[in-house]
Order: structure tokens, then sequence, then C-alpha cells
């Protein structure tokens, strides 16, 4: 059975930018495998599930094939399955406009504004 250390997979699979931003993820407990808090040297295999907080993302990936060098975009997406749950939606925000053409608003409509924003 092949294993490779957690922060080269990482890295190989395009869940971090570099290996050191996967070793210093690990390292900072952002990382875990299987429930257990993973340091760089942790060995993973085909099976196991990695949680690892990525750029202010979690991510929920199961091993499907364990590889040591980095490769392209589609052949990285293959070696996991991506279990993170979609974000929940953004709220629509009302956005205040003016006509185009209707030069600065005076002093009455800015507070109007003003107020109008504060209140959101």
């Amino acid at each position: 059975m092949e294993s490779t250390r957690i922060d080269r997979w990482l890295w190989a699979v395009r869940l971090t930018k570099t290996r050191p931003d996967a070793a210093a993820a690990c390292r900072a407990g952002h990382v875990k495998v299987n429930d257990i808090p993973a340091k760089p040297a942790t060995t993973i295999s085909v099976g196991d599930e990695v949680r690892a907080r990525i750029n202010q993302v979690n991510r929920i990936v199961e091993v499907t094939q364990v590889i040591q060098k980095r490769v392209g975009a589609p052949q990285a997406a293959a070696c996991y399955i991506d279990n993170t749950p979609p974000p929940p939606p953004q709220p629509v925000l009302p956005v205040a406009r003016r006509d185009r053409g209707a030069g600065r608003p005076t002093k009455r409509e800015r507070r109007v504004l003003d107020a109008w924003r504060s209140s959101q």
C-alpha cells in the first residue's frame, strides 16, 4: 500500500500553493487526517479523510490516489473526492443608485443616503 507525507500530498494535489504553506498549516493545527491533528510528516494512504483549513476555507476531502509529485490541475482533482459542503448563500443587499447625470447629491440627499446606509 502506497503512502506519502500529508504536506507533500496537499501541495501535489494543489490544495496549497507551496509545500511550506502546507507544512505551516499542519504545524498550526489546521489539518486533520481521520479526525486526528496531523504533523507535516503524517503519512496518508488511499481512503483517508483529510480536513484542512486553507485560506479561511474548510476543505474536507477523501484521498483516492496518493501522489508525490505536483501534477496538472485535472490530474490533481482526480486524486481526491471533495466532500466540502457548499458555502452558505450570501444575502443580497440593495444598492442605492442615483440617476446617471444627476450630478452631486445635495446636502439633504446626502443626509437621506447616510441615514439609509446606517440602517442597513
